[in-house]
């Protein structure tokens, strides 16, 4: 009877917390501070959660406008100046039969960006507005996206592979453009919002 009961009730209902550390569940009226196993930090949701991922969240889809619409290079040639964005880019690779690697950075740096942004905002408006969503499917949608971003260096390392293997001719200098820092910021506010996110809050979210 007493399991049947707790079945239908989330960690919070129960007085559950757990420690990120070390795995292990404590009651938190007993252990309300610190892991009762490993003495960490321990806290039945992460404070500000929601609040600290929309920032990081809001930032990247500002800064996504700007990585994909300037100049993320500009190259020298002859005293001239050749800009290139992500896309022209992506062109220039696939004019020069480079294909793969054309498709490496599309992916890379446009399609993966986009999707965590997308996904995050997805999860986060379903758990403020408590949509009729699967929580197994939102919970393997972010898993995905923090799988992802395990990765996310691998973006900055395309770009500097697109930029290496451009040809126009004789190449005396490259130089970074505004595109350029605002891809790093794109990059590492993704992977700061999924680390700031407490994925606890999905089941919290109930009708």
């Amino acid at each position: 009877m007493e399991n049947s009961a707790v079945a239908g009730k989330t960690g919070v209902e129960q007085g559950l917390q757990l420690c990120k550390v070390c795995g292990n569940h404590s009651i938190s009226k007993t252990a309300p501070n610190h892991c009762p196993t490993c003495l960490n930090p321990i806290s039945v949701r992460t404070k500000n959660s929601l609040q600290k991922t929309w920032a990081f969240l809001i930032t990247a889809m500002i800064f996504i406008f700007p990585a994909n619409l300037y100049p993320i290079t500009y190259l020298l040639k002859n005293n001239i100046r050749y800009p290139d964005t992500i896309f022209s880019g992506i062109l220039s690779l696939m004019d020069s039969d480079m294909l793969t690697i054309a498709i490496i950075v599309f992916i890379a740096s446009i399609v993966v960006p986009i999707f965590k942004i997308m996904a995050l905002t997805f999860i986060l408006l379903a758990i403020q507005y408590r949509w009729r969503f699967s929580r197994k499917k939102q919970l393997w949608i972010f898993n995905i996206v923090d799988w992802i971003g395990k990765w996310s260096i691998l973006d900055l390392f395309v770009i500097s592979i697109m930029v290496a293997v451009f040809d126009k001719g004789q190449l005396l200098s490259v130089y970074p453009g505004i595109a350029a820092s605002s891809f790093t910021i794109v990059v590492l506010t993704t992977l700061f919002a999924a680390n700031s996110f407490d994925t606890r809050l999905i089941w919290d979210a109930k009708k």
